[in-house]
């Protein structure tokens, strides 16, 4: 398949799970892609193992403005203008009440909400009209204790995702969201797991999905890519890559 030959692409947090498959999916199909990763070391080493001349990864950490800033230069000088922008990065930890601290809060949103938002409104001026954004969200509606911060934030960006969504009708840029269940990533979504907690973890998710499993990365992918390329007709909304979780079945 080559769906998105011609068609450039950015993706945040891009080095490993579901935004990694994004990556790689978009290559597979004939995409240019822009990537980004907080960690340098990491970063250089995908972009490595892509070993693909349409696949650039560069360091940027979401919560910095002036990477965000950097970024979009750097997107400006070597695509000019973009036709699909994936915004997946994000941090999680679990954290019950009692535990949580300002910083830990901060750093939540900072990443997940301030540098989503700011992302887009540094790209949007170089997306293709006729484009589309895809934010990786969650799959809210059925919530764990300790992750306050985490669901907070992602709430917010499903809220803005649906003003931006509005707001780029003239220019019918389709903004839509993705939102993972249980999906089998490298770290399940939340930072600092040990071992028995990751398999307590996974157990969990097995049990209170209605399909009984998790999710892989290239489910989400797909459906992220399907959002960007062949829902021409949608916008605004929210689409569960969740297995039944959040539907109540």
């Amino acid at each position: 398949m080559n769906r998105f030959k011609g068609k450039k692409a950015v993706v945040t947090g891009g080095t490993h799970g579901m935004g990694l498959a994004i990556v790689e999916r978009l290559l597979a199909e004939g995409a240019e892609v822009i990537f980004t990763g907080r960690n340098e070391k990491k970063t250089g080493e995908v972009q490595q193992a892509l070993n693909a001349a349409a696949a650039y990864g560069v360091r940027s950490d979401a919560s910095s403005m002036a990477d965000i800033q950097a970024l979009g230069q750097l997107v400006e000088e070597r695509f000019g203008r973009v036709d699909y922008l994936f915004i997946n990065h994000g941090t999680a930890e679990f954290q019950e009440l009692a535990e949580v601290t300002e910083a830990s809060w901060d750093q939540h949103f900072n990443v997940n909400t301030k540098g989503a938002f700011f992302t887009v409104k540094r790209l949007e001026p170089l997306i293709n009209d006729d484009g589309a954004i895809i934010f990786t969200t969650v799959a809210n509606d059925r919530i764990f204790p300790g992750l306050s911060a985490y669901s907070g934030s992602k709430e917010a960006v499903k809220a803005f995702a649906k003003v931006l969504a509005a707001e780029l009708l003239p220019r019918k840029i389709r903004v839509n969201s993705v939102a993972p269940g249980f999906i089998m990533t490298p770290t399940m979504g939340v930072a600092n797991l040990t071992e028995e907690d990751r398999e307590t973890f996974i157990a969990q998710g097995n049990e209170i999905t209605p399909l009984k499993r998790h999710g892989t990365v290239e489910e989400v992918a797909a459906a992220a890519l399907y959002l960007a390329a062949e829902a021409t007709f949608t916008t605004a909304i929210e689409l569960p890559v969740d297995g039944g979780f959040a539907q109540g079945i």
